[in-house]
């Protein structure tokens, strides 16, 4: 990643710490952390905090003998050490101003709870706030090198169902078949993958079916959920196919879904509150007599993770943007028949959407 997307991060950061009125933003171990510094780190019993003034050198608390580590980042932080006989939160509490006296502090959502109330033991005078008043406005908005991962990623997803959907899946179980997925998802280019769903027939029917040994049947409708990760950014999508000739019905509550799909998409511009896309899709199932059957939100946001704000959801009146990312994922689940769900990823541009996923919505019957 060039060193000018992260600097800008920083400085979008910094913008909205002032908007906020927040003195200093921490960080720790999370995909807040890969954001801003592009560094993957795992939570541990050692304290690793990225601190962010409003004004002033950005530091990285760190144990010293991952100094070598951090050496890329010189340019974006001063790393600030300690040892193994030293308490680190004494270490940032030399950091903050008056040891955080009359200071205003976010904090990461993903930092460990104990790590958050020691830091408030040796700075009990700050006013504590949720970081993700800050992280949460700047991540929902990408960034065009942000895009383009996303766009990648989205259509090595799509090259991921035309494969599968060649090959002879009759007879296998459902594990079998995410097996296929996984290993095409790293062929199409992905680095790693997810976990994923496969529902064969009735197990189609449960959204989050945990996949087992149920092989697929002709007469079965198959829903597959499946993603993964390129350059740190995910891709996420669902398609429902069909082995051998459906049925009438199966065909018309496809087309219901795959028209509130669009339908959401279509409604898609900025300035539209997030709730109003979740409410266009389900309304057109309502209006269907399926209201009952769409069990979930309507979307989620996606970037460096699978599901992050925006969320397209009634209640959320957050406006969309351009650049914002998100989930547009109708279902319809029929319990003890079958489940359809199609989703595919969207961005919001100046004029309305892009997908990101542009394989056919047309029912594949295999």
């Amino acid at each position: 990643m060039m060193i000018n997307e992260l600097t800008h991060r920083f400085d979008r950061v910094r913008e909205q710490m002032d908007q906020q009125g927040i003195d200093h933003l921490l960080i720790g171990p999370s995909s807040d952390l890969i954001y801003m510094l592009n560094y993957e780190k795992r939570q541990s019993e050692r304290l690793t905090l990225l601190v962010v003034p409003r004004k002033g050198q950005p530091r990285l608390v760190i144990p010293s003998f991952e100094l070598p580590h951090i050496e890329k980042f010189s340019a974006l932080v001063e790393p600030v050490s300690w040892t193994e006989t030293e308490d680190p939160t004494e270490t940032l509490a030399r950091l903050i101003e008056n040891r955080g006296r009359g200071q205003r502090i976010a904090v990461g959502g993903q930092l460990f709870t104990y790590f958050l109330l020691a830091i408030q033991a040796v700075m009990p005078d700050a006013e504590y706030l949720p970081g993700e008043l800050v992280m949460n406005p700047v991540r929902m908005r990408k960034s065009a090198y942000e895009i383009d991962r996303l766009r990648v990623a989205g259509q090595a997803a799509d090259q991921v169902f035309l494969a599968l959907i060649k090959m002879p899946l009759v007879g296998l179980t459902e594990l079998e078949v995410l097996s296929h997925i996984h290993r095409l998802l790293v062929e199409k280019g992905h680095d790693s993958v997810g976990g994923g769903i496969v529902g064969a027939g009735p197990n189609g029917a449960s959204p989050h079916h945990h996949v087992g040994t149920r092989r697929l049947h002709t007469g079965d409708a198959v829903v597959i959920d499946y993603g993964g990760i390129l350059d740190g950014y995910k891709s996420d999508m669902t398609r429902t196919f069909h082995i051998g000739e459906p049925s009438d019905g199966f065909r018309h509550v496809y087309e219901i879904v795959n028209e509130a799909n669009q339908k959401a998409f279509e409604a898609v511009r900025p300035g539209v509150p997030a709730e109003e896309i979740d409410a266009v899709a389900r309304n057109h199932i309502a209006a269907a007599g399926y209201g009952p059957r769409f069990l979930h939100r309507t979307g989620h946001g996606i970037g460096l993770d699978t599901h992050e704000p925006p969320y397209i959801v009634s209640g959320n009146r957050t406006p969309l943007d351009v650049g914002m990312t998100f989930s547009i994922e109708p279902g319809i689940y029929l319990e003890g028949q079958y489940g359809v769900r199609i989703e595919d990823i969207a961005v919001v541009t100046q004029g309305g959407a892009e997908r990101l996923n542009t394989s056919t919505h047309q029912l594949q019957i295999i």
